[in-house]
């Protein structure tokens, strides 16, 4: 089995993760795009995932992504 470094990443750039972590927190949360706004990205070199904070109305989340798989694998409200 290849490691993470040597297996194609479907999440290759910031964008994207956004892009994903917006999808899933629109489908979990039944809410607008408009209302949503990314507060920070962060890409993990050492496990190879992608962590997109998300904020709207008074709620806030940490969508955790397997970038080698292209899903998301948690979803944490804080």
């Amino acid at each position: 089995m290849p490691g993470i470094g040597l297996m194609s990443r479907r999440l290759k750039t910031e964008k994207d993760a956004v892009s994903l972590a917006t999808s899933g927190i629109i489908k979990e949360y039944k809410i607008e795009l408009s209302g949503l706004k990314t507060l920070e990205s962060k890409y993990d070199e050492d496990s190879g995932d992608w962590y997109v904070a998300l904020g709207w109305e008074n709620k806030r989340a940490i969508i955790k992504m397997d970038s080698v798989l292209g899903k998301i694998t948690e979803i944490k409200e804080i």
